[in-house]
């Protein structure tokens, strides 16, 4: 199979489930206080999903809205990337099951697991396939259930994360829809956010985290857009990973991309891991927030420590 020119977005898609979990409602059972988490991370509520739902299941439903939105069949899908870091089982992968249950036949499936980054990893996969010809029309979908990986009584960890999933449907183009991946890793800072065993909760060094994501990521951020061909100041939107209010506002200072609307998604949703950029995107979308032909800059960030940043073109 010959490979396109290029890769696009065709379309977004997001699931968040139906129980929002507030500041307040956790103040009943830790000692913390709306005040206290907003001033911190930002955050007023959070979505958790049910103890049936599993990343499987919201991963379907953000996938089936992508697919529906880029106007394809499921036939035409031919790969399927999921990015998640917090499947209960390694085995058998997230992909292949959403795939199934989408009804698209015999894809290449496989998962990514880049934590918080992997929506990233997993588009520029998906645009390297297209190009390469190893694929016609890709199914990306980040999907997290950090909820069962947290301890509810750690006020550190649970006022953070939260559960959801968000897609994106890429296919071939004469133009570059997806500009080059800059990434990489800080693997001497793994243990700075870890799961020590299959018996652990979640454990993050938050100023270790917030120190690393405030210093080191802004030139990544710039090398993503020098690498598209694109100066940050033509940029519609900065889409960064919803880690931390705080950590998104003083990256996006620093990137000089003044008039980017900058993705605040954290605020209503908490911090989905791979799912928060998708999510983002999704909403901005859907409320005309971009328009189709505007530039946005995504950066995804987290453990191992891993990141990836790209420029892409909104459908």
């Amino acid at each position: 199979m010959r490979g396109a020119p290029g890769a696009r977005i065709l379309a977004f898609g997001g699931y968040q489930p139906s129980n929002v979990v507030t500041n307040d409602d956790l103040a009943k059972t830790i000692e913390t206080n709306d005040e206290w988490i907003q001033s911190r991370v930002g955050i007023k509520e959070r979505r958790i999903a049910g103890p049936e739902e599993t990343d499987v299941d919201i991963a379907v439903q953000a996938g089936g809205k992508a697919l529906a939105a880029s106007g394809l069949s499921a036939g035409d899908i031919d790969l399927v990337v999921v990015a998640t870091c917090t499947l209960e089982a390694q085995i058998p992968n997230a992909a292949a099951r959403v795939a199934h249950r989408l009804g698209i036949n015999a894809p290449g499936a496989f998962d990514v697991n880049a934590a918080c980054a992997g929506f990233c990893y997993a588009m520029a996969t998906a645009s390297d396939a297209i190009r390469a010809g190893s694929a016609t029309n890709v199914l990306v979908v980040g999907t997290e259930k950090l909820s069962q990986w947290v301890d509810w009584t750690d006020r550190a960890t649970c006022v953070i994360f939260a559960d959801g999933a968000g897609a994106a449907v890429l296919g071939p183009s004469d133009t570059p829809g997806v500009g080059p991946v800059v990434w990489g890793s800080a693997g001497d800072k793994a243990d700075a956010i870890i799961i020590k065993d299959r018996d652990s909760f979640l454990h993050q060094e938050g100023q270790t985290v917030f120190r690393w994501a405030t210093t080191a990521l802004h030139p990544v951020a710039k090398q993503a857009c020098e690498r598209a061909g694109v100066d940050p100041a033509e940029l519609a939107a900065f889409v960064p990973h919803q880690a931390n209010l705080r950590i998104i506002e003083a990256i996006a200072r620093k990137l000089g991309a003044e008039k980017a609307l900058i993705a605040k998604d954290i605020v209503l949703a908490g911090n989905t891991s791979a799912a928060s950029i998708p999510l983002a995107l999704s909403r901005m979308v859907e409320r005309g927030e971009v328009q189709s032909g505007d530039l946005a800059l995504l950066l995804g960030f987290g453990a191992g420590l891993t990141y990836a940043g790209q420029v892409v073109e909104i459908p």
